[in-house]
């Protein structure tokens, strides 16, 4: 049996599909869910104990096996939902007054787009979408096409280390420390990127850091993180007003009162974080995730050449992980997406950045050369037919 159908026994996707899509919802494996599960029961078994007396050393533990894995004190983490949850408390809690700008870029994720919009326009501020060209040259170029949005008006920076429609890593530690000197607040979506590339939050110093642990650290969904320097957590309020407010017993941390202390929610997929890790380690998923980088090196050309288009970026380990995306010609990109999984039973996303669109295919270590050999041939298969792709 080949190691990538052994870790995918270890999973509890359906073997009929086609699994190409860990970059949107990553999966969980078996003894991680059961983990999930046991967890879930003990809370069950006793919800007030669970709830009102051990959930803070739940989370504790929880917290300082996360923080060990990234690189950070553990009181400097709070766990989330998602990143747009996360997001949304900082955009929210920050003072931005008329004329102040955000400063991104266009390949941001639209939902995030959204959050910063909408508070940008409650405070009469700007949120710049810095465009940048693709496909990407060099770092050195993309880090001058990012700077070219900044002006004096500008209050913070925010931007993803690992985009979401274009899949690209991006230069975020050198942007960081650029925005640093012109006296900047920094603000990082790293949603794709705990357990896909290597984290080390006290090397890239960004003030302010989001990540999920239900894409590429394969715990249940709901289980994500906000860090943030402690000179900034004042700053911020909770979106929940609740007991971690003027609490009874107060921590030696506002930051975990306000944020951690929500009353009856499941905590249960935080929980499982120290097990997500445990299993990498069992499985020595770095070594996974370069074998994992190796395929999508070995396949972005011939995919590019089939659909008519270039690689969006240089084929190395600054700008690729484990996935990739590519432009294709579709006026119905949705049938599109809808078609590959119904007739091919293909799960593999079609995005778009304005009147672009892209297929990204990721992988993880249950996927295989064959896997991506299905895409193509139906990719051929669609362009032959002359429906939804063109070239």
């Amino acid at each position: 049996m080949t190691e990538s159908k052994k870790l995918k026994a270890l999973f509890l996707l359906d073997p009929a599909i086609t699994y190409l899509n860990f970059g949107s919802f990553g999966a969980c494996p078996k003894p991680i869910f059961e983990d999930y599960q046991q967890w879930q029961l003990l809370l069950e078994t006793e919800p007030a104990q669970f709830i009102a007396v051990n959930s803070v050393g739940y989370l504790k533990r929880s917290r300082e096996a996360l923080a060990e894995y990234v690189n950070c004190d553990a009181d400097d983490l709070v766990y989330v939902n998602n990143p747009t949850y996360a997001i949304n408390i900082i955009a929210k809690s920050l003072k931005l007054e008329a004329g102040d700008e955000i400063l991104s870029t266009n390949l941001e994720y639209g939902a995030l787009d959204r959050t910063w919009t909408y508070y940008c326009k409650k405070n009469n501020a700007r949120y710049i979408q810095q465009k940048i060209e693709l496909p990407v040259v060099s770092k050195e170029v993309l880090i001058e096409q990012f700077w070219k949005g900044y002006s004096e008006k500008t209050k913070a920076i925010f931007i993803s280390q690992i985009t979401s429609a274009t899949a690209l890593r991006l230069p975020v530690k050198e942007i960081c420390a650029e925005a640093k000197r012109r006296g900047l607040l920094t603000i990082v979506d790293g949603a794709h990127v705990p357990g896909h590339v290597p984290l080390n939050l006290a090397e890239l110093e960004a003030d302010i850091y989001t990540g999920a642990c239900h894409k590429w650290m394969m715990t249940p969904k709901g289980c994500s993180f906000l860090y943030v320097k402690k000179e900034f957590q004042g700053m911020f309020d909770p979106l929940l007003i609740s007991w971690g407010y003027d609490s009874a017993t107060p921590s030696d941390s506002q930051f975990l009162d306000y944020h951690q202390m929500q009353g009856t929610r499941d905590i249960s997929a935080f929980l499982t974080v120290p097990k997500a890790i445990e299993f990498m380690k069992e499985h020595h998923w770095e070594q996974v995730a370069e074998d994992c980088r190796e395929l999508v090196q070995n396949n972005y050309i011939r995919f590019c050449d089939l659909l008519g288009t270039v690689p969006l970026c240089p084929m190395d380990a600054d700008f690729l992980g484990q996935m990739c995306s590519t432009r294709i010609k579709t006026r119905e990109p949705e049938r599109l997406q809808r078609h590959l999984f119904e007739h091919y039973r293909i799960e593999v996303p079609v995005t778009r950045i304005g009147m672009d669109f892209f297929i990204r295919f990721s992988v993880n270590g249950f996927n295989c050369q064959e896997d991506l050999d299905k895409l193509f041939v139906a990719l051929g298969e669609i362009l032959a037919k002359g429906v939804f792709l063109e070239v």
